[in-house]
């Protein structure tokens, strides 16, 4: 498998190289070279795969003999190790759940791959690494489980001080071992400038081997693209299929696009967003207009400067029409929210978490325009996460999983700092 940077075609890597050190030094994102298409046969014969072995497909397919098929199918099956069903909630409208993992968000299916893959790739020599991540919330959590104890590894978690809820900060605070996090006086996007920045910096990259485990990297990316196959699969109706992806970063809904470009047949993906709209609104009038986030019940969809929307448009050719062909976008604010997490509790027995609530809405909304459609939203994330927001919504207690309840009582541990990047660099080189 070989990659080439957004911002320099001529700039091609390996798997290895993607993987390891995350970030192009031209600030581009790895991109592979060609997505290859799955055998028909596949896709015709997808109810008799199971979930390992849609994975295992899917990636030997991508990358191709990089890896050989005995370690690949290895990395798969350990990282691929819980289920992720579709629910049905209206006639038109189910729900694919990515929370069954061990953080209970979709963002367990990358980090564990992620962390598989880096840790093949350790073992053939290459030094430590330290990882930096940024979070609005679920990646935080999802990286520190799926790294956590891996020797060679490294991790170093950033979040927005204030804007995580308090078992999404205990999962990225309380590990301790190789799992360190620092609490940023700022926005998501403040992290993620951070560390983007500190990829670049010429002392740090003497001090570390760094490495990213945000959808920035590619390898968060492949991963992601595996339960599309698996909520396809698991349809009865297999005709007119719409995926309504709840976007932050956009790397879900990019995933997804390699999905329906290495054959899967889905009509058309929903970008489903709170007011962080910066990509509807592109979708609407062809402007890319990034802008500060906004904090919202939904936070981990609080990004104001999506990193995936430059691999959106590589994908597309930056051609608008094409895109929109493809990609249909809706914002909602909070208390319509809140109002659809009640109307899904109240009718249909079934607890959104907020970014699902979002995504119902957005399926909602298309299909008073695209009747006979058939839309699966993603629940990205466990309600028991956002207890602050759904228990007093739905007036109800959330049964708390055993995993996430064990937390509470945690001492949290991390490193107090302003989103300066003087201030992030002095932190990591007196470490």
């Amino acid at each position: 498998m070989k990659l080439f940077s957004t911002n320099d075609k001529t700039n091609i890597v390996d798997l290895r190289t993607a993987v390891l050190k995350s970030l192009p030094a031209d600030k581009g994102l790895y991109m592979p070279l060609h997505i290859p298409e799955l055998d028909k046969r596949f896709i015709e014969n997808i109810d008799s795969y199971s979930f390992v072995e849609i994975a295992f497909i899917v990636s030997s397919t991508l990358l191709g003999e990089y890896i050989p098929p005995s370690d690949l199918y290895s990395i798969v099956s350990k990282a691929i190790n819980f289920p992720a069903p579709v629910k049905s909630i209206t006639t038109n409208i189910s729900t694919l759940e990515l929370f069954h993992g061990p953080s209970l968000a979709f963002k367990d299916f990358g980090a564990r791959y992620m962390a598989e893959l880096m840790s093949y790739f350790t073992k053939k020599g290459e030094s430590k690494i330290t990882i930096l991540v940024a979070t609005s919330g679920d990646t935080g959590g999802a990286v520190a489980a799926g790294f956590y104890d891996t020797p060679g590894i490294d991790v170093l978690i950033l979040y927005p001080s204030g804007r995580v809820s308090a078992l999404q900060e205990k999962q990225l605070t309380t590990l301790g071992k190789n799992i360190s996090a620092c609490e940023v006086n700022g926005s998501f996007d403040d992290c993620q400038a951070l560390v983007k920045e500190a990829f670049l910096d010429h002392e740090l990259n003497k001090k570390y081997n760094l490495s990213s485990a945000n959808s920035i990297n590619i390898a968060r990316l492949i991963p992601q693209s595996f339960y599309y196959f698996e909520a396809f699969k698991q349809l009865k109706n297999k005709s007119n299929v719409v995926f309504c992806v709840p976007s932050g970063n956009f790397g879900n809904l990019t995933a997804g696009l390699f999905s329906k470009k290495m054959g899967l047949p889905v009509q058309r993906f929903i970008a489903a967003t709170n007011k962080n709209d910066v990509v509807p609104r592109y979708l609407e009038t062809g402007t890319y207009s990034p802008l500060e986030s906004v904090s919202t019940i939904s936070n981990a969809m609080d990004v104001g400067a999506p990193s995936n929307f430059s691999r959106i448009l590589e994908l597309y050719k930056s051609d608008w029409a094409s895109i929109k062909k493809d990609i249909v976008g809706f914002s909602f604010t909070d208390e319509e929210t809140k109002r659809a997490m009640q109307h899904v509790y109240k009718n249909h027995n079934y607890i959104c978490d907020p970014h699902g609530a979002v995504g119902f809405l957005a399926a909602e909304e298309f299909l008073k325009s695209n009747n006979g459609k058939q839309v699966v939203f993603l629940e990205t994330a466990h309600p028991s996460k956002f207890l602050d927001v759904v228990e007093p919504c739905l007036e109800t207690k959330v049964e708390v999983p055993a995993r996430l309840a064990s937390l509470a009582n945690k001492t949290k541990k991390a490193e107090v700092l302003s989103p300066a990047f003087d201030d992030f660099k002095s932190y990591l080189l007196n470490r």
